[in-house]
């Protein structure tokens, strides 16, 4: 399976994207502010990571389903993401939410995301039925 998130709005405050799920869409994203400018997948050239306020680096990442302390549930983890621990994909309003982990739901309200709910029960769903085949998932930030 793979995931993609197209990050189509950089602001000062958050980051807004779209997320795909093996090339349909399936929601919108919001992250924490990008501090990776020069979007090769590092903190370099001076760029700086501000903890619990910078979104991941460009790249791909493996992910898999598994149990959140923090969170109570099963939720989709990215793997070996630089500079990063537990990064998740789940609910969520806004960038305080966040922490680094990608928030889905719809980009209807300025600044957030909203019906986030349903939206991280689907990817779970689909993410576990597709461990369940035998598929690696990918996530793909672009």
């Amino acid at each position: 399976m793979k995931i993609k998130v197209h990050r189509r709005y950089l602001g000062p405050a958050y980051t807004i994207g779209t997320m795909y799920i093996n090339g349909e869409r399936f929601c919108d994203t919001l992250e924490d502010v990008n501090r990776d400018k020069n979007k090769n997948g590092k903190f370099d050239n001076g760029e700086q990571k501000v903890y619990s306020e910078t979104c991941i680096p460009y790249g791909t990442y493996e992910v898999i389903v598994n149990y959140s302390p923090k969170m109570k549930r099963q939720l989709p983890r990215l793997l070996d993401v630089p500079s990063f621990e537990g990064v998740l994909i789940h609910r969520g309003n806004t960038a305080k939410d966040s922490a680094g982990c990608i928030l889905v739901g719809e980009n209807k309200v300025v600044g957030k995301v909203i019906n986030s709910t349903q939206y991280e029960q689907r990817l779970v769903a689909l993410c576990q039925n597709a461990i369940k085949q035998g598929e690696k998932i990918t996530i793909e930030i672009v």
